[in-house]
């Protein structure tokens, strides 16, 4: 799937029961390596309670040597649940220009808005990020806007799990990518000892970074 790819899922749980809330969270804005995702979960009351019990929760919650399992887990059960799943992938390049221009934020606020228009009606909208998020009220009035959104609403965590889990998918491809030349490629993309040797080891070799790296990743830091 390309940067400019979205992809819209319906569920295959059970019928829709009340009013509906879409939650937007994203994974990724952060590394250096890889791409960033935007997600949107719908969810009505029955699907919300059942996905809490089952541990649905803020992704960045889910640690240790078996979260991606984990992850992975919990984005299969929402996707089952949820009456509606879409996300949109941006990677490094796409980045990079937006970054170039300042629109980092413009284009996470994009995304959103287009995965949003693309979801059945909702009587509400949460979305993770309050300084991020807020402009989009103006198109959706339903919409609200927090830090730390995944403890408003688990629409907005299951968000958090399927965009964090489609994005361990794209660095996992990309560590397979390497590994035959580099070894392990470990971090997950963020600036960490094991990203920075890779990178470093990439330059010597090749005299530039690899195409997935985020050539304005210091500006993006800042954005």
């Amino acid at each position: 799937m390309s940067g400019a790819d979205q992809l819209g899922l319906p569920g295959v749980g059970v019928p829709t029961r009340g009013a509906l809330t879409l939650g937007v969270d994203e994974a990724g804005r952060g590394p250096i390596l890889g791409p960033m995702v935007v997600a949107v979960v719908v969810l009505d009351s029955g699907a919300a309670r059942s996905l809490t019990r089952a541990g649905v929760c803020d992704s960045k919650a889910i640690a240790g040597k078996d979260a991606i399992a984990r992850r992975a887990e919990l984005a299969a059960l929402v996707r089952a649940r949820a009456p509606f799943v879409a996300l949109r992938v941006v990677e490094a390049d796409e980045i990079d220009a937006r970054v170039e221009r300042g629109e980092l934020n413009l284009l996470e606020r994009e995304c959103a808005a287009a995965l949003i228009a693309q979801a059945p009606g909702c009587a509400r909208i949460i979305a993770d990020g309050a300084r991020m998020f807020a402009p989009l009220r103006e198109q959706f009035p339903q919409l609200r806007a927090y830090d730390r959104g995944e403890s408003r609403h688990c629409a907005v965590a299951a968000a958090s799990i399927v965009a964090k889990d489609e994005r361990d998918r794209r660095f996992a491809a990309i560590a397979a990518r390497y590994r035959a030349e580099f070894g392990e490629l470990a971090g997950g993309g963020y600036l960490n000892a094991a990203t920075r040797a890779f990178l470093d080891d990439f330059r010597r070799r090749y005299g530039r970074l690899p195409d997935e790296a985020r050539r304005t990743w210091a500006r993006n830091q800042d954005a």
